[in-house]
């Protein structure tokens, strides 16, 4: 099966800068598949974006979806791609529904299918009741949510989103979280750019990493975290917790002691076998507390190996 989005060798310069704010960047994405693009800001994450839906026009590289040049097709390929960012506004004196409509419209659909599509997305989006309020003085979680119901309204193949839980209450981003799993088990395919490492866990499949402009890693979310630390095994030791330094030291694992608490850094198949080793010798704890690595301690882990590169230039 084709690739939704293939990407080669994209490549931008801005007029009159020394520097390449996208360089030779290639991925794909293929059918159901969500890709996440991280990065600290700057790194060319709104470059690329703005590009591949046509907003800036490359320097250099290609840009193909289901199979055709995005630059020859581009009007065709747009009815089947949508997208979202959490800082665009809509006209303030038109209400929900009637913002919705016109976006309907411009993309040919019939009055029956605007009317049943605007329902059941501001419906799975909790906006139902407000279909009639105008859009001047929503919140910024109510102004996400039609933005979001908009981009999926002409039922696109792929969509766009950037930040789409900027700045949300817990409760608003959980709920576009779910609309998103949601579309993601209808088969559609997603980038997705976002500071919230709980989006880009639980919503991707693959991401990849950008630095200055390029590619530096592609992995899984669950890799990336791996690749910061292992498990970190912290446990209430009480006095015991100088035996089980004395332990961890004869096994060659990394520890710290914090009072009373000791932990112990194992990786995660190891847990089991570490806690019956000291079970065998009789060290025992009184409390245990279990914390893997995740992708937002692989993220601060990258921004202070930037900064830490920036300041020996």
């Amino acid at each position: 099966m084709k690739n939704v989005l293939t990407v080669d060798k994209l490549t931008k310069q801005y007029r009159g800068s020394p520097r390449m704010a996208v360089e030779k960047v290639s991925f794909h994405v293929a059918p159901g598949e969500t890709l996440g693009i991280l990065g600290a800001n700057g790194a060319g994450k709104t470059t690329t974006i703005s590009m591949l839906l046509g907003l800036l026009t490359p320097s250099s590289g290609s840009i193909t979806y289901f199979g055709k040049n995005f630059f020859k097709h581009r009007s065709e390929i747009m009815q089947q791609v949508g997208s979202a960012t959490a800082f665009a506004r809509l006209p303030s004196r038109l209400s929900i529904y009637r913002n919705l409509d016109i976006f309907g419209r411009l993309y040919g659909l019939d009055r029956k299918t605007r009317d049943y599509r605007i329902n059941a997305l501001l419906e799975k989006l909790g906006m139902l009741s407000m279909r009639d309020r105008l859009a001047t003085g929503l919140s910024a979680g109510e102004t996400t949510r039609i933005i979001i119901a908009k981009a999926f309204l002409h039922s696109p193949q792929i969509v766009l989103l950037d930040e789409p839980t900027a700045s949300l209450d817990v409760d608003i981003a959980h709920t576009i979280r779910n609309f998103i799993n949601d579309q993601r088990e209808k088969g559609k395919s997603f980038i997705i750019t976002s500071h919230n490492m709980l989006d880009m866990t639980e919503l991707c499949d693959r991401i990849i990493v950008m630095e200055e402009g390029k590619i530096s890693i592609a992995s899984t979310p669950e890799q990336l975290a791996r690749s910061v630390h292992n498990t970190k095994l912290w446990l209430l030791m009480g006095d015991q917790v100088e035996a089980c330094a004395a332990f961890a030291k004869e096994n060659n694992i990394p520890f710290v002691i914090d009072q009373a608490w000791i932990e112990l850094e194992v990786g995660a198949q190891e847990i089991a076998s570490t806690l019956l080793k000291l079970n065998k010798r009789s060290i025992t704890y009184a409390d245990i507390e279990i914390k893997h690595p995740t992708l937002e301690d692989y993220f601060i882990a990258l921004q202070k190996k930037r900064r830490k590169a920036k300041a020996q230039k």
